[in-house]
Parts: C-alpha cells; sequence; structure tokens
C-alpha cells in the first residue's frame, strides 16, 4: 500500500518574481502585436525611429535592436502594464488563491493539493485529458512544469486560454497528442490522467499508451487517476488497478473517493 507517496519535502526554489514578471510584460507585449496588422506595427516602428532620433542631440545610427526595444517601450506605455511593484502585489495574492485547490474546482482534500504542495518544483509533470485541465493549473501555480496533452485541439486550446487568464502560460506547455503513435519526450515525476481520454482507444493501444506512461515515469514517480465515477469513462477502475499491479498502489476511498495513486519502484 502507498500509505504516503510524498517522500521528500518541497524545496523553496521558486523562479524569482523579477523573472516572472519579465516574463508576463513580454506576453502582454507580444499579445498586442499578435492583434496589429502589420501597417500598424510598422507605424509603431515609425514612431519608435521619430523618438529615438529626437532623444539623440547627435546623429543616431539606429539598429534593429535599439529599434525593437523602443517599440517594447511604446507597446508597454500604450497598455499602461504595472510597475513590478504593482504587479507584485497583486501577484503574491493571486498566487496564493491559486494554490488553493477550490480555486479550480478540485476538492480541497484530494490528492493532487498534497502532492503538488509537497514534490519538488524542478520536477516535471505530465498531465492528460479534459478533466484534468484544473489539476494541471494547480501544478502550475506551485511552480511545477507542466506539459499537458490531448488528443483533440479544442480541449488544448481551452487549456491554454485559462492558462493564458491566470498568468500560468509560462509554466503549462499544450500539446495535441495522438494517443498511440506518438508521445512527448519527457520523464514526468508525476502523471494525472483523466480515464476519460482513453475512451476511444482500442484495448491494446490503451494498454500500450499507460505502459509508455510508465515507461517515462521516473523511478519514485507517481500516477493519479481522476475518479472514474466523475470522468464518465467506460473504463473499469478494476482494470486500472490492474494494470499497476507491478507498482506499489494506494485506492484513497476513504479519503478522497475513486482517486487511484500508484508510485513507481
Amino acid at each position: 500500500m502507498l500509505s504516503n507517496p510524498l517522500l521528500q519535502p518541497r524545496r523553496p526554489q521558486q523562479q524569482s518574481l523579477r523573472q516572472e514578471y519579465a516574463e508576463f510584460i513580454e506576453q502582454q507585449i507580444e499579445e498586442f502585436k499578435e492583434q496589429l496588422s502589420r501597417k500598424e506595427l510598422l507605424s509603431v516602428a515609425d514612431e519608435a525611429v521619430r523618438e529615438l532620433e529626437a532623444a539623440s542631440e547627435e546623429q543616431l545610427v539606429l539598429h534593429e535592436v535599439m529599434v525593437l526595444e523602443q517599440v517594447d517601450k511604446l507597446i508597454m506605455q500604450r497598455l499602461n502594464l504595472p510597475t513590478f511593484r504593482k504587479w507584485r502585489h497583486k501577484h503574491v495574492r493571486t498566487r496564493q488563491a491559486q494554490r488553493d485547490p477550490t480555486h479550480w474546482g478540485l476538492d480541497a482534500d484530494g490528492p493532487i493539493a498534497d502532492l503538488a504542495a509537497r514534490l519538488d518544483e524542478s520536477d516535471a509533470a505530465l498531465v492528460l485529458g479534459e478533466g484534468a485541465i484544473p489539476a494541471a493549473h494547480l501544478l502550475a501555480a506551485f511552480e511545477w512544469r507542466v506539459l499537458f496533452i490531448d488528443p483533440t485541439l479544442a480541449t488544448v486550446e481551452a487549456a491554454e486560454t485559462m492558462a493564458a487568464s491566470e498568468g500560468l502560460a509560462s509554466r503549462i506547455q499544450a500539446l495535441v497528442v495522438n494517443l498511440g503513435l506518438w508521445f512527448p519526450d519527457i520523464a514526468p515525476t508525476l502523471v494525472v490522467l483523466d480515464p476519460k481520454a482513453l475512451n476511444d482507444l482500442t484495448a491494446p493501444t490503451r494498454v500500450r499508451v499507460l505502459d509508455t506512461f510508465k515507461q517515462m515515469t521516473t523511478s519514485g514517480g507517481i500516477h493519479c487517476f481522476l475518479p472514474v465515477e466523475t470522468s464518465h469513462t467506460t473504463l473499469e477502475p478494476a482494470v486500472i488497478r490492474a494494470h499497476y499491479s507491478d507498482w506499489s498502489t494506494h485506492h484513497r476511498c476513504n479519503e478522497s473517493p475513486g482517486w487511484f495513486l500508484a508510485m513507481k519502484p
């Protein structure tokens, strides 16, 4: 039995707030640029050149990097982006709220929050399926590197949209993956699976997919299945448990009904 799959306390090696702020600013600027037509973007570039020339008392040889930096400054002014101090004040409160499982519609006593809070944020998580989108974002809020995959484009876009709106886009990568044909190159410490994502697979393909996930997972890594009852899957819990007969397993029927956890030897 897996009485306590969390063997190591979390080490406080978080990404610096300065770095997160820089990524936030860059993301806002790039999103703004994507909304502009080529003509509008060239107009901003022309304005940047004029400002650079006006600011210099001597004849200035303008380099592309100088113009690009000035364009970004102009866009920051137009967007009225917050200073680091204002951003930090809001960011700390937001991140604290995002680390509450109920923020994502998850049970407060579920296993995901426990795993997210105590494992090392340098580890990577692989998350599969629409029903596991909230879990992916909770992990990202704890600074995990998260790779979310699903066979459908709409589901992947939904995950990306949520990540962007919650300021977690830098922590989550989302990919459309045709299960059974190709798998991303990742060695996860934690794999979170929505059983519903396996519904349309044939039995041999499903076995191959789960075997691949098991092989990819690092020693001591954990697979966590969402409750079958809430994922509307045709996959029976007994089938899942049987596939992990060679791992240490923990069926949290008392603490978190329906969740299934297994640890790799």
